[in-house]
């Protein structure tokens, strides 16, 4: 059998673009079985190397870390990038599928659920602000429009005491002398 190459974790983290940390932290995260030398030190060979830039692969697709752990304990799982959206496509084991799917699409309901409730609130909020703005304009609108029937109103009253002044003097020029003298 071919011996594998032996990679120190500094060197993983060069190939990888991880810092040494977030692979320890990645290996208890994950469940990932790094072999380790008889003095207890890691060593990577080709096959961690690729399970790290699947991961990393995953994250990048949005994946959240529980769902890349479902992933990474069923390897039947292989996902498929969609132009629009992500989809999981199921190889070989329904019974593996069966107990990811459903967490795995309940867990992006409620991304979306959360999505949707932001988006309810701004355009409530949107809704409401565009409301008050109407309103002050429509309350602008009648305050101006009260303005200037009032004004209309006092230029028909102008206008009604002028014809009645007039009125007054056409009935007086039409009555003699005596009658506006004795008050006829």
């Amino acid at each position: 059998m071919v011996e594998q190459k032996r990679l120190s974790i500094s060197e993983v983290a060069e190939i990888t673009g991880y810092k040494p940390h977030v692979i320890r932290f990645y290996e208890k995260e994950f469940c990932l079985q790094i072999p380790r030398s008889k003095s207890g030190q890691r060593y990577f060979t080709y096959r961690e190397i690729e399970t790290l830039q699947y991961i990393k692969q995953l994250q990048e697709k949005g994946l959240t870390n529980n769902q890349i752990k479902l992933i990474l304990r069923s390897p039947e799982i292989v996902l498929e990038e969609n132009s629009q959206t992500k989809e999981i496509a199921v190889a070989h084991s329904q019974t593996a599928a069966a107990e990811i799917i459903p967490q795995v699409l309940q867990e992006y309901m409620a991304a979306l659920k959360d999505e949707i409730k932001n988006d309810l609130l701004t355009l409530n909020s949107s809704v409401k602000e565009l409301s008050d703005e109407i309103r002050a304009k429509d309350k602008d609108v009648l305050l101006c429009e009260n303005a200037k029937l009032k004004m209309d109103l006092k230029r028909k009253a102008y206008e009604v005491a002028e014809l009645r002044e007039q009125l007054k003097k056409e009935k007086n020029r039409n009555t003699s002398i005596f009658g506006r003298i004795f008050g006829k």
